[in-house]
This record gives structure tokens, sequence and C-alpha cells, in this order.
């Protein structure tokens, strides 16, 4: 079951036929192509699967959900043969070759590739998703990121206001400024919620994986952070995520009180216990869906804005929580409503930058200095 999100609707796509091909990369195609469709659009995935649960699958469920309503494009996926710059153009090329006159590509990792198609293709339209090309952004080109310290500030609040132990936990993957925008969310969110909501919790674990990918090495650090009393970790760590909800799933299952809070898109199914409830709490959504449906209508109504790097944010429902969230009682709800309010009129403005972030923190009044938030 499809949650539904806080900020918008979601009118999923029906599922679609996938027929598999292409040269080194798994290329797979929609179906459904007719004579008097508007644009073809293509998509490269990262080294994660289209039903990834995150930036992949976030952005084809965008796609799809725009030739669902729209009937106007014909959409396909590639996943590039590997992860280096050469592997990426080959796919984008392929795309290319077949008619694709859009090619949109989640992540960081296409930085380099974008910029060399944007300027081999000024003809085509490219939308880069957390990133932006090496050395600029083209006039046939969007960059959009997200304030993700908006999402991780909901998600700090939220772990406040439901841990029972008073002490959460936060689990970064890599390094990058979106993850590091997450974890500063996360603190200034619990910093908050002492300084205005009654609290008194202290982040007990502020931790980095380093990879993306180290399943494993998540379990053991939830394992390890369980094992203080921490009761709530927020984990922004792509596929080491994983072991994280494994390990609060095993402890749940055992009786334990103990939750994880998603990131990137609704994470409750993948949290599901043997009794039908759910060991996510909530998750903090970036809206990457909306980031590639709303850039299609533009290239399909001729108003695309390129040479822009676009910030998606809770102004612009780029940025929220479920609409669903049957583990935050009716209070929290409420409570977050309101801060959710606060973000989307600008009564409420947060940082990323990490002396900004620090000087916000020791506002709220909160003694940061044994937490390791650049994560360096």
């Amino acid at each position: 079951m499809k949650k539904k999100f806080s900020m918008l609707t979601v009118a999923l796509a029906a599922t679609l036929g996938l027929v598999a091909c292409g040269k080194g990369a798994a290329d797979q195609s929609s179906q459904g192509e007719s004579a008097d469709a508007k644009l073809k659009v293509g998509m490269m995935t990262d080294s994660g699967t289209i039903d990834d649960k995150s930036f992949n699958q976030g952005t084809w469920e965008g796609i799809e959900r725009y030739q669902e309503e729209n009937k106007t494009i014909v959409s396909k996926y590639i996943k590039p043969s590997g992860e280096a710059t050469q592997d990426y153009l080959e796919a984008a090329n392929n795309l290319l070759a077949s008619g694709h006159e859009m090619i949109i590509a989640p992540g960081f990792k296409f930085e380099e590739a974008i910029a060399q198609l944007q300027a081999e293709n000024p003809d085509k339209k490219f939308l880069i998703i957390d990133g932006q090309p090496t050395g600029g952004v083209a006039e046939n080109t969007a960059a959009i990121y997200f304030a993700e310290q908006e999402g991780g500030f909901l998600a700090g609040v939220a772990a406040a206001l439901e841990t029972k132990t008073n002490k959460v936990g936060f689990i970064g993957g890599m390094v990058i400024p979106s993850v590091q925008n997450f974890g500063y969310g996360f603190a200034m969110g619990v910093a908050y919620a002492n300084a205005n909501l009654g609290t008194n919790v202290e982040i007990a674990d502020y931790l980095y994986n380093g990879t993306f990918d180290d399943v494993a090495g998540g379990k053991a650090q939830a394992g390890g952070m369980y094992d203080k009393g921490i009761d709530i970790i927020f984990v922004a760590a792509g596929g080491v995520g994983n072991g994280v909800i494994a390990e609060g799933k095993e402890r749940a299952e055992a009786g334990k009180d103990v939750h994880v809070i998603g990131v990137d898109v609704d994470q409750y199914e993948d949290g599901l216990l043997s009794d039908g409830s759910s060991v996510i709490l909530t998750s903090a959504i970036k809206r990457i869906d909306n980031a590639a449906y709303t850039k299609i209508d533009e290239v399909v109504k001729g108003t695309f804005e390129g040479g822009k790097v676009i910030t998606m944010n809770a102004q612009n429902d780029g940025i929220g929580l479920p609409e669903e969230n049957p583990n935050l009682s009716e209070s929290s709800k409420e409570k977050l409503n309101e801060v959710l309010a606060s973000l989307k009129s600008g009564d409420l403005v947060l940082p990323n930058e990490l002396s900004e972030v620090e000087n916000k923190l020791a506002e709220y009044g909160y003694n940061f200095e044994s937490l390791n938030l650049s994560g360096k």
C-alpha cells in the first residue's frame, strides 16, 4: 500500500509493463507508446534499482504519474552498466539515439556526465536532481536540490515528542551536503522541541557510516545505539538504512519499544512487523516525484526554465512527512502540523551552514559539543 503524502495527494500511476533490452545496461521501457506523444522522457538510474525506496523510485514515480495523468509522454529508464562518467554517457546516448528528448538523472554522481551532455545536445532538455553540472547549468538544463534540513527538522521534532527514553540517535551515510543537512535539521528539531514544546531529549549518538550500501554496518550501528537506551533512530543513509530498519524490526518483534525514522520516501511498509504494525515512526520525505513531474510539465508546455539551480522546500511542497503516520500520537501530529505550517509560511527559517547551525542550536540552549555534526 502506497502512503499519501502531506502536501499533495498522489494519484499513483497504473503498473506499466517493462521490456528489457540495451547494451551493457538494464534498459526498461514503458508500454503504451503512441504516435501523437509529445515528448519522450528517459531516465538514468544511479547504483540502486528502480524500486530502491529512494531517489530512483521517487523519480520514476513522478514520471509515471505524469504519463498516466496527461497521456502526453512516453518514458523509459535505463540502468548504466557501471558508475563511471563514461557509463553514464553511454546510457544517456542510448536514450538520445532512440529519440528521447528529455533526460532525467537523480543524484550527484551524474554531474560530470550532464555537464558534457548539455553542451553536446543543446536541443535536448536535462534535469539533474540533488546535483548540478560541473562548470555550471546550461539553458537546456535544470538542477534541483532539496532543503533536507527542513525534513530533518521535522524528524527531530517527531523523535523528541515520541521518545520514551529521552534518548535519540542519527545515522548518516556518506558525508555529503544532502546527508549532513538531514543531520543538521534533526539536531535543530530536537533542540527546538526541548526549547519550545516541553521535551527534554538528548541526541545520545550521532554517527556516519561512510557509505550508502553497508547494510551489515548499518545494522551493527543501530544495535549499538539501541543498546545505549536510544529508542528512536533517524537514518539518512540509502542502503545502510535497510540494516538499521532490520535491526529495529528484530528488536520490535522481541518486544522492545524502538522505532526508526525513514528518509526520502515513506518507508512505513519497509518496517512492517508480524502484527501488522511498523517499526517506522514516520519518514522525512523529499518530493522527488514532484521535481520530475514539474519539470516534465514545463517541457511539454514549452515553459521549461533552464540555467537555474532550484531548491525545493516546504514552501513549494518539496519537503514534508507522510499524510498517514499511524505511530504518531494525535498530539504529536498536531504539533508537527504547526511546525510544518511555520516552515511553509517562512516564519521558521533553518540554516544549512555548520556555523549557523551551531548558532541555532546555541539559541535553543542545546549543548552540541559532543556531536560530530560535520561527520569529518
